[in-house]
């Protein structure tokens, strides 16, 4: 921008702070003797300081449709109001907080806020209506136990698939750092591995799923061990 020239985009860049100096020197040398410029740059600076107290979250889906125009048309007005600089300062202010508020309310939340005094006002979704849980599939096998030995908890369920079973496990109560298997045993004795972990978190526990080759009715158990062969907890089915 030279002297002679009036740039609201190299102004918008000099608010934000993305000019090398010597534009910079530029800019602050044209407002010092452009009225317009410099009241143009306050407004870009109240605007600036306005988005900054909006919430990140208010615009995770990107602005509304046709905010833009809004806002620009909005700031036209701004700058053709020649009663004060505070007159015009209400009117920025308050476009800012109407394209905020309506790109969060294309995110499902509201929140609204006057710039000159008023009441908070919140809306939010209905909360989602519980549902019963899903029935487990026919044939399935639940069962639940708690070692007296070692306090591991273990809530498993066993499901059919042609000649071998699914099996999905919650297990809590193990020390972190374990490697641990979770294993099919048959009424024979057969044992079959239907997955392994690594213990991260005794407390919060983990939710595993694997598979083994054992029919359904020939389950006698579900057992977890550690890799050395250390029992925490059978389920028997």
């Amino acid at each position: 921008m030279s002297i002679q020239q009036h740039d609201s985009e190299l102004l918008g860049a000099y608010v934000l702070g993305t000019l090398d100096e010597e534009e910079v020197r530029a800019v602050d040398e044209h407002v010092e003797s452009c009225p317009r410029c410099g009241d143009e740059l306050d407004g870009l600076r109240e605007m600036q300081a306005a988005l900054g107290e909006v919430p990140p979250e208010a615009f995770l889906d990107g602005p509304p449709e046709g905010g833009d125009l809004l806002l620009q048309r909005t700031l036209r007005q701004a700058r053709s109001e020649r009663t004060g600089v505070e007159r015009r300062r209400r009117v920025v202010l308050s476009a800012v907080a109407s394209v905020a508020a309506a790109a969060v309310l294309g995110g499902g939340v509201l929140i609204g806020q006057s710039f000159g005094g008023g009441t908070d006002t919140r809306a939010v979704p209905a909360p989602p209506t519980a549902s019963a849980p899903a029935a487990p599939p026919a044939g399935s096998e639940v069962g639940a136990a708690t070692s007296a030995a070692t306090g591991t908890q273990m809530t498993v369920r066993v499901t059919p698939a042609a000649d071998w079973v699914r099996v999905n496990a919650s297990v809590k109560g193990i020390p972190a750092g374990e490697r641990c298997r979770l294993i099919v045993v048959a009424k024979d004795g057969t044992r079959e591995v239907a997955g392994s972990w690594l213990v991260a978190d005794e407390a919060k526990g983990a939710n595993l799923d694997g598979s083994a080759a054992v029919r359904v009715d020939d389950v006698a158990k579900v057992v977890v061990e550690n890799d050395r062969g250390k029992e925490y907890v059978a389920v028997e089915l």
